[in-house]
């Protein structure tokens, strides 16, 4: 589970003795396991499968609408979720952290990529937030709107149900037979809300949108690649040409559209961008514990919840929340 490979000695000489079963023992071993540099496989392996990390180069960001999407920033987008986690675990820090933070760890080009001044070189650290930034937490990490992005367009469906089953453990149920997706509009004649306005007219689209889509809104201000954005970018005519300002190449231009909306509505209230999706999220960090302890039984054990392994998922979320969460 926590080095993704044979037992070593010590933990084999334990189980012989049949000590590993006492909680004492067996917190101790925990702790000896994840201090190893060995428990790298564990954040390797776990992020990779329950984030999809693994595919992280799915998709290839259109260079004429993201020109600034250089080599040092895809190969950096994995590293900072991959060292965000292995935070969390070092530190041993809340779930909650799952949704937000005061911290990031990035290096220079992600720093610049996210509007963070004064850090520089290759190297992954942590990094405090400006008191304004929207970042903190797995959600607006360029790696995961990478994943949930096509390279050319985002879809509040995708990252909606990227959300849901991932952070919030309640993945949705698959779309009924024949019902078309939404073809994007690199144009920028339309705004993906608008198109999905009319996707969601059908009783049979609307009850399912109705939960599917506010994650996805609410992540509408992060581009193909986690640049945050107010406006989408267009290859259609007419807009504006703007000089990018985080890309490496001098006087790269692109061309401006539709503005951005990142409203929606959430288990009854309202919000206005991400900032305020995440304080709704964390009213209810039960179920972010639920959700986790959840994707840690199924990566652990190799198999998928059944309905009979909810009360020990449940209770292993309650006894985790006793002792600090």
């Amino acid at each position: 589970f926590l080095w993704s490979t044979m037992p070593d000695e010590e933990l084999l000489n334990l189980a012989v003795e049949k000590k590993l079963s006492q909680p004492v023992v067996l917190k101790a071993q925990v702790e000896r396991l994840l201090k190893d540099p060995r428990s790298a496989a564990f954040v390797e392996d776990f992020t990779g499968q329950w984030l999809d990390l693994r595919n992280i180069d799915a998709t290839t960001p259109d260079s004429k609408l993201y020109p600034e999407a250089d080599e040092l920033l895809r190969l950096s987008m994995p590293e900072e979720t991959k060292a965000y986690f292995a935070e969390m675990l070092q530190s041993n820090l809340p779930v909650t952290t799952v949704v937000d933070s005061d911290f990031v760890m990035v290096n220079g080009r992600l720093a610049e990529h996210y509007g963070i001044p004064d850090v520089k070189g290759s190297e992954i650290r942590k990094v405090k937030l400006p008191q304004d930034s929207p970042r903190g937490g797995f959600l607006t990490q360029a790696s995961v709107l990478k994943i949930t992005a096509n390279g050319t367009t985002t879809s509040p469906v995708l990252r909606g149900a990227w959300v849901m089953k991932r952070i919030l453990g309640q993945p949705p149920s698959p779309p009924p037979p024949g019902v078309g997706s939404i073809e994007p509009d690199t144009r920028g004649a339309t705004t993906v809300r608008e198109q999905l306005a009319k996707h969601r007219s059908s009783e049979s689209c609307a009850a399912c949108h109705a939960n599917i889509d506010p994650p996805g809104f609410a992540l509408e201000n992060f581009d193909v690649i986690g640049g945050f954005r107010e406006q989408y970018r267009s290859q259609g005519e007419g807009g504006k040409m703007i000089e990018l300002q985080n890309t490496r190449a001098k006087r790269k231009y692109v061309k401006f559209g539709q503005p951005v909306d990142a409203s929606g509505d959430f288990r009854g209230k309202t919000f206005v961008d991400i900032r305020e999706f995440k304080k709704l999220i964390l009213e209810k960090p039960d179920q972010l514990m639920i959700a986790m302890t959840g994707k840690l039984v199924t990566y652990s054990t190799g198999a998928g919840i059944s309905f009979a392994d909810r009360p020990v998922v449940e209770e292993i979320s309650r006894k985790t929340k006793e002792k600090g969460g």
